[in-house]
């Protein structure tokens, strides 16, 4: 009788095929998201750099990541979807001002902010929002959180947030003017925080965003690293994906599009310091962002990475070749952390039917 076939071991099994890391998704109409975001965040970052105030620039652009939910929705879905969205962006822009405001906000904001990536993260299940996930919630909260801040700027934030939230409204649901527009029919989601919270392995997802957070914030906290908010961030997208083979792919997507994205910030600013040339890269890369996010995630981050190098440049000026530092370990150290946790949660989950199994009948 012929040998069947050993079957490898369960960590093996969940290693993803090399190739996934190249692959390249449908175009799916990305320009016309990459255009409304860029205008969305284009228009508020040109008016503060006129009026004198681009160093309130991160207030902004949290604000105009509104524009990016519901890329693919109608009109009137994408709306909705934005107005919850474009809520608690703003809402994590004030909590995070009013942490840069106490001289513990180093590490204030480690808790807080995997609090709001747990209830982030069921919201976004309860709401649908697309794209998923807690990561832009916590990027917000997090990095206006270290910026040194003013009781004062929790109110600048506020209103800079919230007006560019509604610009970004305004400019992705502007073709709705259009008859054909309003003739489509709405999708129909029915928003369910039971629901979402009922769903085989939520809970386990959530407590895996915040446990990622806490420990990646925690960290280089400790350490003195610079810029934590980057390995929260990382950690939180390797495990936006669907299981741990997915958070696998996402997590070398990140780290290898992160670093081809360093050698691009670098030349970007070499090139020039100006703040108004600065935020042309911001824009420009902002829109290539948006063409790749759903094609490959590595490509994205090659242009995500700089964005938010310019961005941090822009909100706090400081030595260039530091913040490509801090970014390329926090990158490593978020990554590191959040495929910890994955397969931590996996091993669990596999060992739970295992002792269930072994358990005295009655």
């Amino acid at each position: 009788m012929p040998e069947s076939p050993a079957v490898p071991p369960a960590p093996i099994r969940l290693l993803p095929h090399p190739r996934r890391l190249v692959e390249l998704g449908p175009h799916n109409g990305a320009h016309r998201v990459a255009i409304r975001a860029g205008i969305a965040i284009a228009v508020p970052l040109v008016t503060l750099y006129l009026t004198g105030h681009i160093d309130l620039a991160l207030y902004a652009v949290f604000g105009a990541f509104t524009a990016l939910y519901g890329r693919s929705h109608t009109h009137l879905t994408r709306l909705r979807m934005q107005a919850t969205a474009g809520l608690a962006l703003v809402a994590c822009v004030v909590i995070g001002t009013a942490i840069g405001v106490s001289p513990s906000r180093e590490w204030l904001v480690v808790p807080v902010a995997a609090v709001v990536a747990g209830v982030a993260t069921v919201l976004s299940d309860a709401l649908h929002w697309h794209p998923p996930g807690a990561l832009f919630f916590v990027f917000a909260l997090a990095a206006c959180a270290s910026v040194p801040s003013e009781p004062r700027q929790i109110l600048i934030a506020f209103l800079l947030a919230a007006a560019s939230a509604v610009f970004a409204l305004v400019v992705s649901t502007a073709g709705l003017a259009l008859p054909a527009a309003r003739r489509r029919t709405p999708t129909n989601i029915v928003p369910s925080l039971g629901r979402a919270l009922a769903r085989p392995g939520a809970l386990v997802k959530v407590l895996s965003v915040v446990a990622a957070v806490a420990v990646a914030g925690a960290v280089p906290t400790a350490t003195g690293l610079g810029h934590p908010y980057w390995a929260m961030v990382s950690a939180v997208a390797a495990l936006s994906a669907a299981d741990v083979t997915g958070h696998l792919v996402r997590a070398g997507h990140r780290v290898l599009g992160t670093f081809a994205g360093l050698a691009l910030a670098a030349a970007l600013l070499a090139v020039s310091s100006n703040a108004l040339v600065l935020i042309v890269f911001v824009v420009l890369l902002q829109m290539a962002a948006e063409l790749f996010v759903l094609r490959n995630y590595g490509l994205t981050m090659v242009f995500v990475t700089p964005l938010a190098l310019i961005m941090s440049y822009l909100a706090f000026p400081h030595d260039e070749w530091a913040l490509v530092r801090d970014r390329a370990l926090e990158t490593l150290l978020g990554a590191a952390v959040g495929i910890a946790v994955s397969l931590t949660a996996a091993a669990l989950a596999r060992a739970a039917p295992s002792r269930g199994s072994r358990a005295p009948r009655a």
